[in-house]
């Protein structure tokens, strides 16, 4: 499969040839640390500063004048923070704007923390602050200015030098975050009268973990990093010379071919525009028509949302500005400060050029990106091909959402619950009282009926494993209630324009595979036409009344066993995106395909106090589900959790879904973390699962026979993973190992 063409250069950029063999001595031969005196220091310290002098003038400064960081972000942060501190004595008033990228509000939310006190202006619909905004802002307690040169998202360049010659004839220092205007427009930070400017590395064609941070002369700041006296004294730590060299080569490249690259650049971005404009006249712009960088075309496709929109256009490697979920739509703060409307923010993608792009390359991702919203609006009226006419489809990639993460907030959907009118019967043994999946009817003392609905959105590409999975799912929550399923019935939504009608039957095919396995007919269903697929059964079963497994039963004293590995969400996340291995993900797929029918027959004949199945509101999420409906307090002991192979390196790696950080959230002050339990282990604990293992509550004696059964059924994975310790609130501790209680 062809590379797809890369129009995110706003996002990073490819290290250029000429900056890779610039570096190459220096990564097999040139070793030296920069502060020995003998040649290899010296070779290596002359390496250093003519990369200094290479980067001052690219910004038309004194090479005195340039600290080398370790990036953007530390650039800004020095700044920020560097100034903050040491002008305190003379106020604490900060001004920035609404359309800073994190790197600078984050920077600036912490010193609200501290105490200082920040202002945000806001911007007009094409992202400009005004100057005259900032002059009225200014108060005596004003320490610092820190505006970005050109916005990340948009392309809109600040007038930086009006805001700068207003703020300093008041005595006030000026920052500007430059990391996306630097190699793409001229800078020349004495005609812009900064006091701080940031440099990236690898917005321009360097290494990442390289920036640099312009001081002008007799700027005072408190040193960044503390240790010995590199960088003139401003950042401890033995100066990455491999990694300057690339920075100082990039920024020679910038300033020689700076005119020609912007020109290209433009031309790119512009052919792009007219393209799409062409196609999609609605097609709506974002940022400043004429005052922006030369490359960056922020645009929305009303109606159509952006994450759906580069799900299917694999072809093209871009960057969304706003993120749909079940419940909301998060548009980004930028184009939220501009006051573009929701409708129209929801379907805006970032596409920005480099010097490398054809114009091939734009012409197909303007046809290929008109085609997909145009598919995506209905306004095709062709479907799409058969499945048998080109390459096999990547179903994830017709969805934002993943499995049983895609499901509405366990809080939000708490709230509409209490709200609904709840119609009292004798007859109704488990209801929504129980935060159980499932709802269980009397018919006769002898016989109650077990109904259950679940359905949602691709957990992985194959149609058919889709299909086995959800059905595997749905049937969870019968096994869950300790009853017996009888039969099926399908639930589709599935975008006829976006998928042929042969995908469709693979997954019906995967899900009839796993009901010869349960020994239930499927008996019909219903089917809508969605714009992602989707798919799921309402399953009925059996069960005596007096043998149902609620999840609200727990006794003080219950071992608490898991059934199957955490860390499916994460690592069908991981899979989505292209970094879990063949092999992690047959694993994670064998693990959501196998059904919790061993598991439950295992518990039929044991004094089970209470059971439910482990899917989108993680093992935390349930077993608060559990604690709070029994009226009991839980301990869980994390090394014994079992976990998928993979699935932790993923985790720690930031690939997370959303669902799952909300998961995290959503268990607030209820759950008292251990400290010494690392960010990625709570938040596979808060893991969003998908078709996930039984999570049972038993008498304590009774856990190892249990375990033992489970064992002997094939079930591999089940441990007891803690105890419910006694009654309470609900609330979870969740300790390293067993003994630390």
């Amino acid at each position: 499969m062809a590379d797809p063409i890369y129009l995110d250069y706003n996002a990073t950029t490819p290290v250029a040839p000429a900056v890779a063999a610039a570096m190459r001595p220096y990564l097999e031969g040139h070793f030296g640390n920069p502060s020995s005196s003998h040649p290899y220091g010296i070779a290596a310290r002359q390496a250093v500063e003519q990369a200094r002098g290479q980067v001052a003038a690219l910004l038309g400064c004194h090479a005195d004048e340039v600290v080398f960081t370790s990036g953007g972000s530390e650039a800004n942060n020095a700044a920020i923070t560097g100034s903050a501190l040491a002008l305190r004595d003379r106020g604490r008033h900060i001004i920035t704007s609404a359309i800073e990228h994190p790197a600078v509000t984050e920077v600036c939310r912490f010193l609200e923390r501290e105490g200082f006190r920040i202002t945000v202006l806001p911007v007009d619909r094409h992202g400009l602050v005004d100057p005259a905004a900032v002059e009225r802002a200014l108060t005596t307690e004003t320490i610092l200015v820190t505006i970005m040169h050109a916005n990340n998202e948009v392309g809109t360049l600040e007038p930086i030098a009006d805001i700068a010659r207003l703020a300093r004839a008041r005595g006030v220092r000026v920052h500007s975050d430059g990391a996306q205007a630097v190699g793409k427009v001229p800078v020349d930070v004495g005609r812009l009268e900064v006091d701080l400017y940031s440099v990236a590395g690898h917005k321009l064609y360097a290494p990442k973990g390289i920036g640099a941070l312009y001081i002008r002369r007799g700027t005072e700041l408190v040193k960044f990093v503390h240790g010995a006296d590199h960088e003139q004294n401003r950042r401890a730590g033995t100066e990455n010379v491999l990694e300057i060299v690339g920075l100082g080569a990039a920024c020679e490249l910038a300033a020689e071919g700076l005119e020609r690259h912007a020109a290209h650049m433009r031309a790119m971005r512009e052919r792009l525009h007219a393209a799409l404009a062409r196609e999609l006249p609605d097609l709506h712009l974002n940022g400043h028509p004429e005052n922006r960088l030369p490359n960056t075309l922020s645009v929305s496709f009303p109606g159509v949302e952006a994450n759906a929109i580069l799900d299917e256009l694999t072809s093209v490697a871009a960057s969304a500005g706003a993120a749909c979920h079940a419940d909301q739509v998060d548009v980004s703060h930028v184009l939220a400060a501009m006051g573009v409307p929701e409708r129209v923010a929801m379907g805006t993608v970032r596409l920005s050029t480099g010097r490398e792009t054809t114009g091939a390359e734009v012409d197909r991702a303007a046809r290929e990106l008109a085609a997909v919203v145009k598919r995506l609006r209905g306004d095709e009226p062709e479907p799409a091909a058969p499945l048998d006419s080109g390459a096999p489809v990547r179903l994830t990639q017709y969805t934002h959402g993943l499995g049983c993460a895609c499901k509405i907030q366990p809080q939000a959907l708490e709230r509409i619950l209490a709200r609904v009118p709840r119609i009292a019967s004798d007859d109704l043994l488990i209801g929504t009282e129980s935060s159980d999946d499932a709802a269980v009817y009397r018919l006769t003392p002898e016989l109650a009926i077990v109904e259950t609905l679940d359905f949602f959105t691709p957990i992985v590409d194959d149609p058919r494993a889709f299909g086995a999975i959800a059905a595997a799912n749905a049937l969870s929550d019968i096994y869950a209630m300790g009853a017996t399923p009888l039969f099926a019935l399908n639930i589709v939504g599935f975008p006829v324009r976006r998928l042929p009608l042969a995908v469709l039957e693979e997954i019906l095919a995967g899900a009839s595979e796993v009901a010869a396995e349960a020994g239930i007919p499927i008996v019909g269903g219903h089917s809508v036409e969605d714009t992602e697929p989707k798919f799921g059964w309402a399953v009925t079963g059996r069960v005596h009344p007096e043998r149902i497994l609620a999840n609200n039963t727990a006794r003080p004293g219950d071992a608490l066993v898991l059934t199957k590995p955490l860390g499916l969400g994460i690592l069908a996340t991981a899979a989505k995106r292209g970094a879990a291995s063949e092999e992690a993900i047959a694993r994670m797929t064998a693990v959501m395909r196998a059904l919790n029918r061993a598991a439950a027959e295992a518990l039929a004949e044991r004094a089970v106090s209470a059971c439910t199945d482990v899917t989108g509101f993680g093992l935390i999420g349930h077993l608060l589900e559990m604690t709070l409906g029994s009226g009991v307090d839980a301990e869980v002991w994390a090394e014994r959790v079992p976990l998928l192979e993979d699935a932790e390196a993923a985790a720690r790696a930031g690939i997370v879904p959303g669902g799952t950080h909300e998961n995290l959230a959503h268990a607030g002050e209820r759950v008292d973390w251990e400290a010494a339990i690392p960010p990625a282990q709570r938040l596979l604990l808060c893991d969003a699962q998908t078709s996930g293992g039984l999570l049972i509550a038993i008498a304590a004696p009774e856990a190892e026979a249990l375990l033992a059964a489970l064992h002997a059924a094939g079930v591999a994975a089940a441990a007891c993973i803690g105890r419910l310790t006694e009654r309470g609130p609900g609330h979870v501790r969740v300790t390293a190992r067993a003994d630390a209680t």
